[in-house]
């Protein structure tokens, strides 16, 4: 899990657990709504009831391959009835569940993928569950609007940075009088220098191998890539003002791209902007 994020919902603060690829929402927050006093009692309330544990299990068998269905059948069976008493630990640990999360702490509480606590806040109120869906989505998409801009800055960031690479070409790479034409065949050839640097292949190749895709195999990158690519504008302007040839560019391009991107794909900071 990562860092939370919150939402106010009717002058109730919710909190959004983040995990590697969904989001998990507090149903203590929502259970504060109705009773900020009894919010344990609350989330056990709504555990009692079959409807309650029949979406839990059903839930479960959709996405959880490790869960426990024979265990689920036994809440089942007991649900309803007037000793039936479950609390989330008990649920999680019999059956293996994973829909449900229970966090200890002073930040702790009952936490619940976001399919199932949008039940559970209809269970709460249905006008409160609307409101939590409307700020939910309004979260969701700042988070993409500031995804989409920082993919952006990273386009031109590296669109910088090709001026300053071809700079350095022109002072060192280019003799004097060629034509316009043989200047961009210098470009270009740089150009893949890193492409295959960074991608294994020349942009001639890629279009090939895409020849319905619009834009070019830039467009086409991910936000790491860009980074990388960046990156190694940079660092190619700097070993061609050394002198080194593109071979030995190349080997030494290639490299970096290898272990920027390794440590990138890995990096949690960046994993947030997904």
């Amino acid at each position: 899990m990562t860092k939370n994020k919150k939402i106010e919902v009717k002058g109730t603060e919710i909190t959004i657990l983040r995990g590697d690829s969904e989001d998990f929402i507090s149903l203590t927050d929502i259970a504060r709504y109705k009773d900020a006093a009894n919010t344990d009692t609350i989330i056990q309330n709504w555990l009692r009831n079959r409807n309650t544990i029949e979406l839990l299990g059903f839930w479960e068998q959709l996405y959880n391959p490790n869960f426990k269905p024979l265990e689920f059948e036994g809440f089942r069976k007991q649900a309803g009835l007037n000793s039936f008493v479950l609390t989330p630990k008990k649920w999680i640990e019999t059956t293996n569940a994973t829909g449900v999360v229970s966090k200890s702490g002073r930040y702790g509480g009952t936490f619940a993928h976001k399919d199932i606590a949008f039940e559970f806040a209809s269970w709460i109120s249905i006008e409160f569950k609307l409101y939590i869906i409307k700020e939910f989505q309004r979260l969701k998409e700042d988070e993409n609007n500031r995804q989409k801009l920082d993919w952006n800055l990273q386009r031109i960031l590296a669109k910088v940075n090709y001026t300053i690479h071809t700079d350095a070409i022109k002072e060192r790479l280019i003799p004097g009088k060629l034509t316009p034409k043989q200047i961009s065949l210098v470009f270009a050839s740089e150009a893949d220098l890193l492409n295959m640097a960074l991608f294994g292949k020349t942009a001639a190749d890629w279009r090939a191998e895409n020849p319905d895709v619009k834009g070019n195999m830039r467009d086409d990158s991910t936000l790491e890539q860009l980074v990388v690519l960046s990156n190694l504008e940079s660092i190619n302007a700097v070993l061609v003002r050394q002198g080194l040839g593109p071979s030995e560019r190349l080997i030494q391009l290639n490299q970096i791209a290898i272990t920027q991107m390794t440590s990138l794909v890995n990096n949690a900071n960046l994993k947030k902007l997904k």
